[in-house]
């Protein structure tokens, strides 16, 4: 700090780290102190849920998260969201995976999220038997982290059929031009996602078998807890 001066930024102490903020003119970058202060890395914070840590300690700082000016349209799909968050994320666009007619798992995800493709991972298995249908809903929130990395996959699967975005997801399958159409689709997923106050991906929403609606932000601790407040069944 006494050597960056006004560039380096104290964002706080997280899990045993001292957090600083590096900036170089438009570019910025996250190092966190090791306990002894003898040390630093550079890196993103993430808890054991999946939260993106780093995100909210330089929320605030301005220019490290991207501004979203709210429309009246914005307003409206917010209030829409209030009252039931999960017919509002049926407006998005999004890839279906599973048996039509088995219980439904809305997921929205960023397709570069690490945690995002490990709980899609875990939840392989049951829609292959049968027991789940996932609903995917491509955003992209991690362009700051990974060099746009995130738009450009959450594109390429969105410019194709919703019955073929899982398996290009598996695949990692993100090649060719996107569509005319999948700019659009990528921002109203992510006015979608602002509208539901979403705070990271993974994030859940379905409806219960008694027909309330349920809501899981982040990683799944358990799977089968998941499954069965989705389905009934354990």
């Amino acid at each position: 700090m006494a050597i960056g001066g006004e560039q380096v930024t104290s964002i706080g102490e997280n899990h045993g780290l001292k957090g600083l903020f590096l900036r170089n003119g438009a570019e910025f970058q996250v190092l966190y102190a090791t306990p002894d202060r003898q040390a630093m890395i550079a890196g993103v914070m993430w808890d054991s849920t999946g939260k993106n840590i780093t995100r909210d300690q330089v929320s605030q700082i301005e220019g490290t998260v991207p501004t979203v000016v709210v429309s009246d349209g914005d307003k409206e799909l917010a209030a829409k969201a209030a009252e039931s968050g999960l017919a509002v994320v049926k407006q998005a666009a999004f890839g279906a995976y599973g048996r039509e007619g088995a219980p439904e798992l809305w997921m929205i995800v960023d397709p570069a999220c690490t945690y995002s493709i490990r709980a899609f991972d875990q939840l392989k298995p049951f829609v292959q038997a049968g027991r789940l249908q996932l609903r995917i809903v491509p955003i992209s929130i991690l362009d700051h982290e990974d060099n746009g990395m995130s738009t450009k996959v959450a594109l390429a699967l969105l410019s194709n059929p919703m019955e073929r975005m899982a398996s290009l997801w598996m695949q990692r399958n993100f090649g060719g031009q996107p569509s005319a159409e999948a700019a659009a689709k990528l921002q109203k997923n992510g006015q979608i996602a602002e509208a539901i106050k979403l705070t990271g991906t993974p994030t859940f929403l379905f409806r219960k078998p008694d027909g309330s609606e349920g809501r899981l932000d982040g990683m799944p601790t358990d799977i089968k807890a998941l499954l069965a407040e989705v389905s009934g069944r354990s």
